[in-house]
């Protein structure tokens, strides 16, 4: 079970356990004079939203409403577009291999005295975590059997499964 302000996702590893969690926590708000938006609740779906991104047995992958708005954006043109556009990317970047990476050129233009120009390094740095963010795969949970190995940098982060 997971809380965020006011939205929070009650689930178990089978139907049984699911509904037995969510008893427990209309228990609890009733306990706590929490008065839920019934308009906004949703029972026993497969798939929903959860924090801006769309959460299904598949995975988590990125909400497609939110694709739309990045397809059409044009690169940005001062210091401050940049900022929003990393601000916007960075919510999904978990979903992005390579995110710092990808985005290197892009932060350069924020550091503290610097000349901004969008030369050819951040135009392609641009289009590639938009192409990227545009077909985000769907991030699965992990096989629990494997093990991981992580090594970071300052630039970087990576991590191999054996």
């Amino acid at each position: 079970m997971e809380f965020f302000m006011d939205d929070f996702s009650v689930c178990g590893s089978s139907f049984e356990s699911g509904l037995a969690n969510l008893e427990k926590v209309l228990e609890r708000c009733v306990k706590t004079n929490l008065v839920l938006n019934w308009e906004k609740c949703h029972f026993m779906v497969k798939e929903g939203i959860v924090l801006g991104h769309v959460v299904s047995e598949r995975g988590i992958e990125v909400d497609k409403a939110k694709i739309e708005v990045i397809e059409k954006l044009t690169p940005p043109t001062t210091v401050k577009e940049v900022r929003s556009f990393l601000r916007h990317a960075n919510f999904y970047r978990r979903l992005i291999k390579d995110f710092s990476k990808i985005t290197k050129p892009l932060i350069g233009l924020l550091m503290k005295d610097a000349e901004f120009v969008f030369d050819e390094h951040c135009l392609e740095s641009f289009q590639n975590l938009k192409h990227t963010l545009i077909s985000a795969p769907i991030m699965q949970p992990p096989d629990w059997n494997l093990l991981l190995r992580s090594c970071a940098t300052q630039v970087t982060l990576q991590s191999a499964l054996s």
